[in-house]
């Protein structure tokens, strides 16, 4: 009695160390899912970087308002990309592209009026590629946790990008236009070059925006053109 017992103990020991072998091998990401993980990891990177610009340099009030909600909301982002990222062992960068960061250094070198209009022309460029990157993973991710967090992410880019739109109309910049090929990307002009047009997917709606959304079509998100790649650099 004593030996089955201990064979029950050891039999139940056995399936339980199993049990979470087996749940982490169920999850397994797929490229597409890392890449999509480590790309709007360092959008949120940037974006909370240049939100802070923008709440300590901007002339308008509004880009000082929107600056300060970009922080709020890509921060909250970004907490739910570490946590799956942390449950799917996916590595992320730890800081934004090289791109972005050019973004930075240009944002740092403006000011007043410029800056403002500087500021709008890289958020449009950055909104318009996170929400194309977002798209793609919505309708080519396979693991569950990392689509729903793109379904999750893109009301709120589609949103930003609504504000956006308002806000550089009233500063008089540029947005990006429909192009066949087209990419938006923060030249050092300050123009924004042409854009896909946006169409919403069938994702929850956004509400104020413009009739014509800028729309994604396959590329990578960020400011300046990023290219999600396995190792995040």
């Amino acid at each position: 009695m004593r030996g089955m017992k201990r064979l029950g103990v050891l039999v139940a020991l056995t399936l339980a160390g199993l049990a979470p072998a087996a749940a982490a091998q169920a999850a397994q990401p797929s490229t597409q899912d890392r890449q999509y993980l480590q790309a709007i990891h360092q959008v949120n990177l940037a974006e909370i970087v240049t939100g802070k610009l923008a709440q300590q340099k901007g002339q308008n009030e509004q880009v000082k308002q929107l600056g300060g909600q970009f922080v709020t909301d890509h921060t909250q982002l970004d907490q739910q990309v570490q946590q799956i990222a942390k449950q799917l062992n996916v590595n992320l960068p730890g800081e934004p592209t090289a791109d972005q960061q050019a973004v930075v250094n240009q944002l740092n070198n403006v000011s007043g009026a410029q800056f403002d209009k500087q500021w709008v022309t890289a958020e449009l460029a950055g909104h318009v590629q996170a929400i194309q990157a977002t798209q793609t993973e919505i309708s080519q991710g396979s693991e569950q946790s990392v689509v729903q967090l793109a379904q999750d992410a893109l009301p709120v880019l589609q949103m930003h990008y609504d504000s956006l739109v308002a806000l550089a109309e009233e500063l008089g910049v540029p947005v990006p236009q429909a192009s066949a090929s087209g990419t938006a990307s923060p030249g050092a002009s300050g123009t924004p070059a042409p854009a896909p047009s946006v169409s919403r997917p069938a994702s929850p709606p956004t509400s104020g925006g413009p009739a014509s959304t800028p729309a994604p079509s396959r590329s990578a998100p960020g400011q300046g053109g990023v290219t999600p790649a396995p190792t995040g650099s």
